[in-house]
């Protein structure tokens, strides 16, 4: 069976190229307009300065950046799935919240795991420096 996505969406895209602009608009608005945007971008400066002064492995660069990554997309599918609720549910709708909180949840979870590993791996690294 094979399915034409362009039959069943609201919007098909140009191109590639016009996909990728709108993935980095999308990327663009998020730091524009969500403040816990800043405090991640904060965060990952000194996360990455620290990371840098203390000269971790390539091993551990790895883990943190894919950790870093992982806290960066939670919050960018969250603002995803908080802007898509409040178009389908302009109305308080007990489901609306649940959708925002689990989504929330999951930034949460993410900057959890990010704070374990940022202590596994920085913590040695820090104190063999000092």
């Amino acid at each position: 069976m094979q399915i034409d996505p362009a039959q069943h969406a609201a919007v098909t895209s140009d191109g590639r190229w016009t996909s990728f602009l709108h993935a980095l608009a999308g990327i663009l608005y998020a730091l524009r307009h969500q403040r816990n945007t800043w405090i991640m971008g904060s965060a990952t400066v000194v996360v990455v300065g620290v990371a840098i002064w203390a000269g971790v492995s390539r091993l551990e660069w790895a883990l943190l950046v894919v950790t870093i990554g992982m806290v960066w997309v939670a919050e960018f599918l969250n603002s995803a799935v908080e802007a898509a609720v409040d178009v389908a549910s302009p109305q308080h709708h007990p489901m609306a919240k649940v959708a925002k909180d689990v989504a929330a949840g999951a930034v949460l979870t993410a900057s959890v795991i990010a704070l374990i590993v940022g202590l596994v791996v920085l913590g040695p690294a820090v104190a063999d420096r000092l």
